[in-house]
C-alpha cells in the first residue's frame, strides 16, 4: 500500500503498492466464503467455467441460506472441494488456508438481510465483523513470508451499496470513496467489515480489493428477499407483501453479472482499490413487483388468483426503510471493461423460468421450519402503518 508518493507501507509489506495491477497467476487455490449461498455459490460456479486452472475450496458454516443444494452440478467438480466450517473460528481458517494452500481469498460470507438485522443484530456482528477480522488475521498469519507479506496473493471483500446511507431522489450516483452513512445493523455491520479490509490494507500491506454491489437476483437466492419471495408466493396464490408505499428506489444486478465483476477485478482490478457493480437502472420495488407478476400472469394464465398483481399488499414499512441507492460504476467500467449483460426485464424472466423449474429445491426450502418461522415473524400481523393490524391490498 502506499502513502500517496508509491512506497508501500506495513510492516508486513513486500513492496506491493496501492493501485498497482498484480496478475493472477495461472494456477490459484481460491477460497471462497460463503460459497454455499447465494452469490457464493454462483461464483463458484462461474469461476470453475471461466477458468480451467483453478481449484475452488468452498467455505461455508451452511446456515440457513447456505445449502450443499445450491452446488450441485458444478462444471468441473473434480477442482472443487467443499468445507464446512465457521469464518470465526481461527483454528479452522488457519488449518483450510494451510492445508490447500490458498492464495487468494473471495469473502462472501456474510449475514445479509437488513429486515433480520433488526429483529437479531448480534449474528451479523458477529458474522460480518468478527469474522471478517478473523479472516483477516488469518491471511496475513498465512501468507506471511521471511521478506513479509507475499505478494502474489489476493484478499477480495464484497460490499454493498448500504453502506453509504440513503440518496435523495435527485442525488447524483454514488462514487467510490463517498462518506459511509450505514441505516441499519447490517449496513453498519458492512461498513465495520470495509473499514477492516482497508485498514489492513495500509497497516500491514495487504493486498486486498473491494466491490460493493447493488441488489442481486437470479438463481439460487433464498426466498426471503423481494425477487424470490414474490416469485414463490405469487405462484402459490399467496400474498405479495410490499413496505410502505413501494416507491423504494433501487439498482438490480444480476448475479452472474456480479460474478463476472468479482473475477475481473481479481484478473485486472488494481490492488487497495475499491470497485462498484451496479446493473444501471432505478426502478422502484413496486414496479419490480409488477414486473414479476406479469411474467407469473405469462407462465400461469390459467391459476385461480391471477392476476397476480391481485396479491399485492401493502404493509407497514421497515424501520430506517432507505428511500433510495444507486452506484457510480464508471470506473469498473472504464478500467475493466466490465459491463452487465442482463437487462433487468431479461434478468427477471430467466429468473422466474429458473425458480419455476427448480420445484424440489424450493420445496426443501419452502418447507423447513426456519423459513416458516421467519416469514411468520416478519410478516404476519403487520398492517399499512394505520395501527388496526391489517395489510392493504393493491388498488
Amino acid at each position: 500500500m502506499s502513502r500517496g508518493d508509491g512506497e508501500a507501507i506495513g510492516p508486513d509489506s513486500v513492496g506491493v503498492r496501492r493501485g498497482q495491477a498484480l496478475s493472477w497467476p495461472g494456477v490459484q487455490h481460491v477460497l471462497v466464503t460463503g460459497g454455499a449461498g447465494f452469490i457464493g455459490s454462483n461464483f463458484v460456479r462461474h469461476l470453475l467455467a471461466a477458468r480451467a486452472d483453478v481449484r475452488v475450496i468452498t467455505y461455508d458454516l451452511l446456515t440457513y441460506a447456505g445449502s450443499r443444494e445450491n452446488l450441485r452440478d458444478l462444471p468441473a467438480p473434480g477442482r472443487h472441494l467443499f468445507v464446512q466450517g465457521d469464518v470465526c473460528d481461527r483454528a479452522a481458517v488457519d488449518r483450510v488456508l494451510a492445508e490447500h494452500a490458498i492464495d487468494t481469498i473471495v469473502h462472501l460470507a456474510a449475514e445479509s438481510h437488513v429486515d433480520r438485522s433488526i429483529v437479531a443484530p448480534d449474528a451479523f456482528i458477529r458474522t460480518n465483523v468478527t469474522g471478517t477480522f478473523t479472516l483477516l488475521e488469518a491471511a496475513r498469519a498465512a501468507w506471511r513470508g521471511p521478506a513479509g507479506l507475499r505478494p502474489d496473493v489476493r484478499f477480495h471483500h464484497v460490499s454493498t451499496d448500504e453502506v453509504y446511507g440513503a440518496l435523495a431522489p435527485d442525488d447524483p450516483p454514488v462514487a467510490e470513496g463517498a462518506a459511509y452513512a450505514p441505516r441499519s445493523p447490517y449496513a453498519a455491520s458492512k461498513a465495520a467489515s470495509d473499514h477492516l479490509v482497508r485498514a489492513y490494507a495500509t497497516t500491514y500491506g495487504l493486498p486486498v480489493t473491494v466491490s460493493s454491489c447493488s441488489n442481486n437476483y437470479g438463481p439460487y437466492q433464498f426466498p426471503e428477499k423481494l425477487v424470490p419471495l414474490v416469485i414463490v408466493s405469487g405462484a402459490l396464490g399467496k400474498p405479495l407483501p410490499v413496505y410502505g408505499d413501494g416507491r423504494q428506489i433501487r439498482d438490480w444486478l444480476h448475479v452472474e453479472d456480479h460474478c463476472a465483476a468479482i473475477l475481473a477485478i481479481l484478473e485486472r482490478g488494481r490492488v487497495g482499490e475499491t470497485y462498484h457493480v451496479g446493473g444501471g437502472n432505478q426502478p422502484t420495488n413496486l414496479e419490480v413487483v409488477e414486473a414479476l407478476c406479469a411474467l407469473l400472469d405469462a407462465r400461469y394464465p390459467a391459476a385461480a388468483h391471477a392476476p397476480h398483481r391481485s396479491l399485492i399488499t401493502f404493509v407497514a414499512d421497515r424501520p430506517g426503510h432507505d428511500r433510495r441507492y444507486d452506484l457510480d460504476c464508471t470506473r469498473i467500467q472504464a478500467e475493466l471493461g466490465w459491463r452487465p449483460r442482463h437487462g433487468l426485464a431479461d434478468g427477471l424472466a430467466a429468473t422466474v423460468a429458473w425458480y419455476a423449474s427448480s420445484g424440489a429445491w424450493l420445496a426443501a426450502i419452502r418447507d423447513s421450519d426456519d423459513y416458516r418461522r421467519w416469514i411468520a415473524l416478519n410478516y404476519d400481523g403487520r398492517d399499512d402503518g394505520r395501527g388496526d393490524g391489517r395489510p392493504r391490498e393493491a388498488p
